[in-house]
């Protein structure tokens, strides 16, 4: 078992940082492990890990697993503290099924931070790039105005252990039940497992299943990039809103088109590179305090309600500003 582990890990870092790289870094080992390897979310998130390491000397990388999948999230932490890395900073896929691993991380005198997980208790702090239900309430907002505050609208999450994911979504339901009584949602919560074809599948069964429907909302990053391509093919851009968590670099072509009419995000990069941060301060015996400027676009001015530190760094992005945000 051991060494399907460490395979998995080896496979995952290969892919996202060189050897050669990490190795020439003097300072303390910060492993980021995220969601998932290979999609542009995490590729931007590399950016600012890599930055970081760059500015600091840290050695500081990235690792994810090849899917979704929270056991093999687990695993590559496990090969982290095998490793004796000082720091994880962590996204998780599932914030409770990494409770038991972080725990022993922390328990080995490894540093924990997290990102997208307020609920996690294994850790030192998590980072939330902003509170999350108003996040989900300002995509609904903007769904609501698009549809004209009536008719069937869908939800799509990445996961159903996905906290963020589903912070969001229950912010926007919450928002909408209370400010536009004509709008109704239709089906459960859509799960895509991060993954741009499942959505386009789920798309496809909420049009068919739901004829009427106006609008959808999508969370992970790749979600209206599958519904885009299913409103494409039914020639239904003008038909329908759509609008969600995602990045121009993952969306753009539907934005330009009219399947997406619009995005939601906050700059991975920043994100990582404010893990890696607070990751080094709690290496250091640093506390954060409310209100306190960690130096980044967006985080200024954090809001610390006990172990989690909220940034006010959310973006809208529609196709009048999209050549503002190239990545």
């Amino acid at each position: 078992m051991k060494k399907t582990v460490s395979l998995l890990a080896m496979t995952a870092a290969a892919a996202t940082l060189s050897a050669g790289t990490a190795a020439a870094q003097d300072g303390p080992s910060i492993a980021t492990v995220v969601k998932i390897a290979g999609i542009q979310w995490f590729n931007r998130m590399e950016e600012g890990v890599n930055q970081y390491a760059a500015d600091t000397g840290a050695n500081a990388f990235q690792v994810g697993p090849a899917q979704a999948d929270p056991q093999q999230q687990v695993a590559l932490i496990e090969d982290m503290i095998a490793q004796g890395v000082d720091a994880l900073a962590v996204v998780p896929m599932s914030p409770e099924a990494l409770e038991p691993v972080l725990a022993r991380a922390m328990e080995a005198g490894i540093a924990v931070v997290t990102h997208e997980a307020a609920s996690q208790q294994n850790t030192a702090y998590d980072i939330e790039a902003f509170v999350n239900e108003d996040f989900g309430a300002n995509l609904m907002e903007q769904l609501a105005t698009c549809m004209g505050g009536e008719g069937e609208y869908a939800v799509f999450v990445g996961s159903l252990t996905s906290q963020t994911h589903n912070q969001w979504v229950d912010g926007a339901i919450a928002y909408q039940e209370a400010n536009y009584p004509n709008m109704t949602l239709v089906g459960d919560k859509n799960e895509t497992f991060d993954d741009a074809e499942q959505a386009y599948t789920k798309a496809q069964e909420v049009l068919r299943a739901f004829p009427n429907v106006k609008g959808m909302q999508g969370s992970a990053s790749t979600d209206v990039a599958g519904i885009g391509l299913a409103i494409e093919e039914r020639g239904m851009e003008d038909a329908t809103c759509v609008f969600g968590t995602s990045l121009p670099s993952i969306a753009g072509q539907y934005i330009e088109t009219g399947a997406v009419d619009g995005i939601g995000f906050w700059d991975p990069s920043v994100a990582g590179y404010a893990m890696n941060k607070v990751a080094q301060m709690v290496i250091d015996g640093e506390e954060v305090t409310d209100g306190m400027d960690l130096g980044l676009p967006g985080y200024e001015n954090v809001t610390l309600d006990g172990k989690v530190i909220y940034g006010q760094a959310w973006v809208n992005v529609n196709a009048d500003n999209m050549a503002e945000y190239p990545f």
